[in-house]
């Protein structure tokens, strides 16, 4: 593990290396522009829009790409179906630039195709939630206006009843047999539209891309308007920063890799993760994508070794899950080069068994970021995350910049808590049909995120707790992070989730559910005793609740705490 001074003397080099890499006429060079009024730092030099980022697949034709089950495509035969069913929307269905476009459905290739296909001809793609319920997916629908859904057999089914009332056309995935709307493939097939020269549309940087609609703790679901800017930014900012690391670590970097780059994508495509962090990043990363029907750890671990996977990516728990396998240890995982996480904290603790289970080759990293910044924050890898365990890394460089405010939007110091803002050419245009909301989190450019966090001397980022995740018991904030992180180092603990509960005397008090590693035992008082140590005694959940199974999940394979609150709340009152 790197000492302070050794992480200083290499974020020195790192400095170094990133100034050259950015120099002008180098891939890396950026320069300032000003988009909407705010001045802000940009790449000179990478594709200006989506359209052109699919096209560096063609460099790799004959490559696997898209791997699903039975079905496998190469970058050249996805490209082209993207193509043919984009000349289909504009000749068909009259789709054209500005429209927007639906697709709801689970991940499978012809999702991807279609988001490609939206996207070219400067159609705005809203990727919808596949775990909504046909009444939930009817306000997107709405408030975004779309013109066209694809989606597969049980989405349409779900939206069955709610057509009346929309103005819609609907392509089918893979649908049942008597299903009236088009077939997507037998669609592409019959009605190519030759006469269509995808030429001639012209899209910018600047024009709307993306419309993803992201839940929030209390209301209507607020649709995230992200342009192809944003999204081209954020997928070469990972890549900026691989490559300075690259030369930063010289003795990872394999001059013939005996292993093509892959990933497997095992969170749903309607997640940034899932479609910028995975799907899109392939293009520029030019590495096969491999979905999973859903997520299993024995599952994964198959296609791990059947694929040879060289990118595990997801939330820590999909980690902590594969490791924690029976088969685990009779899995071939010789192919991993990085195991990557982001969208929750991962507790130091799992980091340690990692470095202990997973192969030498296998860096361990975790990312920071959110929908409403493409998924753009801060990222951290390798030495810097061992020597680091409890921080989500330094901003990705090099166009994006975080800062801490306090409740009055002053800027704080190191180690100062307060909420983190984020400023770069990720961050969205703002929320659709939604001005009021914007202007509450966009303010002079910079994406006031509702996350409680600090950065340390070395800009750091520690993200202590959600803004909306505090348990506040008599006047006193305890983030809900710190107390998971103290109740998972017990050697019995598999996972767990923290949250509050109403109570009359004192506003909320502390709770926890704990899912037990099976044939372990542990009990209420043992576990309190246990965090006597570790936390001071008001953090100390009231009420804790175990068992052997996994703790219910949202759609991106999150802890679904809400759920777990409301439980215990009809279960004590």
């Amino acid at each position: 593990m790197l000492s302070r001074e050794e992480v200083k003397q290499d974020l020195l080099r790192l400095k170094e290396i990133a100034i050259k890499h950015m120099a002008p006429g180098t891939s890396g060079a950026i320069h300032k522009e000003v988009i909407d009024g705010i001045e802000l730092n940009v790449f000179s030099h990478i594709p200006q829009t989506l359209g052109e980022v699919y096209r560096l697949g063609l460099e790799i034709s004959d490559r696997d790409f898209l791997v699903y089950q039975d079905e496998r495509f190469t970058f050249g035969e996805t490209y082209d179906l993207a193509s043919k069913l984009a000349r289909i929307l504009i000749g068909h269905y009259d789709i054209s630039a500005g429209d927007r476009v639906a697709i709801c459905s689970r991940n499978n290739p012809q999702w991807c195709i279609a988001y490609m296909a939206i996207t070219m001809i400067g159609a705005i793609v809203v990727p919808m939630n596949s775990w909504w319920t046909g009444r939930e997916m009817k306000y997107p629908l709405e408030d975004s206006g779309c013109k066209l859904l694809i989606a597969d057999q049980q989405r349409i089914d779900r939206i069955r009843p709610f057509l009346d009332s929309l103005d819609l056309q609907i392509i089918a995935i893979k649908p049942d047999s008597g299903q009236s709307f088009p077939e997507f493939h037998q669609l592409i097939e019959e009605k190519e539209c030759t006469d269509i020269n995808l030429a001639d549309v012209k899209v910018s940087a600047d024009d709307s891309a993306s419309i993803m609609y992201t839940s929030g703790a209390t209301g209507l679901p607020k649709g995230v308007l992200s342009s192809h800017r944003n999204i081209t930014h954020s997928l070469y900012s990972w890549l900026f920063a691989k490559e300075i690391n690259d030369i930063l670590r010289p003795e990872l970097v394999e001059e013939n890799p005996p292993f093509e780059p892959s990933i497997l994508a095992n969170v749903p495509l309607f997640h940034v993760t899932g479609c910028n962090a995975q799907f899109l990043a392939c293009f520029v990363n030019q590495r096969k994508f491999v979905m999973m029907y859903k997520w299993n750890a024995e599952a994964a671990l198959r296609l791990i070794e059947q694929e040879r996977i060289t990118v595990l990516h997801g939330v820590p728990t999909m980690t902590w899950e594969i490791m924690e396998s029976p088969d685990f240890e009779k899995t071939d995982l010789s192919s991993l080069r990085s195991v990557q996480s982001g969208g929750a904290a991962r507790p130091p603790e799992h980091l340690a068994l990692m470095l202990k289970k997973f192969p030498a080759m296998a860096i361990p990293g975790l990312g920071y970021g959110l929908t409403e910044t493409s998924a753009i924050g801060a990222i951290i890898t390798g030495k810097f995350y061992q020597a680091n365990p409890r921080s989500t890394g330094r901003p990705v460089p090099p166009v994006t910049q975080i800062k801490i405010v306090d409740e009055h939007g002053n800027t704080l110091g190191t180690e100062q808590v307060g909420d983190i803002c984020i400023k770069g050419p990720c961050v969205m245009k703002g929320y659709w049909n939604n001005p009021e909301d914007t202007r509450a989190v966009l303010k002079d450019g910079w994406f006031h995120s509702g996350d409680i966090g600090m950065l340390d001397d070395l800009n750091f980022l520690t993200i202590l707790d959600r803004a909306k995740d505090i348990v506040i018991r008599g006047g006193e904030n305890i983030g809900c992070a710190e107390v998971e992180y103290a109740i998972a180092e017990h050697s019995a603990v598999s996972e767990v989730s923290v949250y509050g509960i109403p109570d009359n005397r004192l506003g909320e008090i502390p709770c926890a559910s704990v899912m037990l590693k099976p044939e372990k035992k542990l009990e209420s008082d043992e576990l309190k005793i246990f965090l006597k140590n570790k936390l001071a005694q008001f953090k100390i959940p009231e009420h804790i609740f175990f068992q052997y199974e996994q703790l219910p999940r949202i759609a991106s394979g999150k802890i679904a705490k809400k759920q777990l609150r409301e439980q215990v709340i009809a279960q004590t009152s």
